[in-house]
């Protein structure tokens, strides 16, 4: 078996590993093997986000986005992500069940409880926006009280959605690796734009 997979061109470390998968596997009555089934992507799961801030609340929404969209074009997540990571032009039922996707996503959190208040994403946001010394410091000294009664995180990740240019991002595209990347940094700008943009509006 060693033999077979070095001359697949797989490196000694790899060997190894899958050698020891193999040797657990057989010894656990593994000698017939069935395919894992891919998950149902219309069966709501919870996601854990590595990240915090606006950047831990855009990979959740990304990873529940992908679960809709998935679910709406009736194909497993695997498949969808596998289909966008190819690149090229996208289709519009593609680009239309994303973009529903991502809202749904962001519908399910605020309906769980899980979106926080926009006052705890104001600092984050300001840090990289191009206002004057002086509107930035009247913002930042806005009561919490009064930022949230004026913006609704939900509302805000929702003008963010609808403002990106989802098949321009996704034709950019060279690799799967990248979805989830280039969606979720997409998506943390687009959020922090939004929010500078209607937290000046309440100076």
């Amino acid at each position: 078996m060693s033999t077979w997979l070095r001359a697949a061109g797989l490196p000694s470390v790899a060997v190894a590993l899958v050698g020891g998968v193999l040797a657990v596997q057989l010894a656990h009555g593994g000698g017939s093997f069935e395919p894992l089934r891919t998950a149902d992507p219309c069966v709501e799961r919870t996601v854990t986000a590595r990240a915090d801030g606006i950047e831990g609340l855009t990979e959740s929404l990304v990873l529940l986005g992908v679960d809709g969209a998935a679910c709406r074009l009736d194909t497993s997540r695997e498949a969808f992500v596998l289909e966008l990571g190819q690149g090229g032009e996208r289709t519009d039922a593609e680009i239309d069940a994303l973009r529903e996707g991502l809202r749904d996503a962001v519908r399910r959190m605020d309906d769980e409880g899980t979106l926080p208040p926009a006052s705890d994403l104001v600092d984050e946001a300001l840090d990289t926006a191009d206002l004057n010394g002086f509107l930035e410091a009247a913002i930042r000294a806005l009561p919490d009280r009064v930022i949230d009664s004026a913006l609704k995180t939900d509302d805000v990740l929702l003008r963010a959605i609808d403002e990106l240019d989802l098949r321009d991002l996704l034709d950019d595209l060279e690799s799967q690796d990248e979805l989830n990347a280039q969606l979720e940094a997409a998506i943390t700008q687009a959020v922090k734009d939004s929010l500078a943009a209607r937290l000046r509006d309440l100076i």
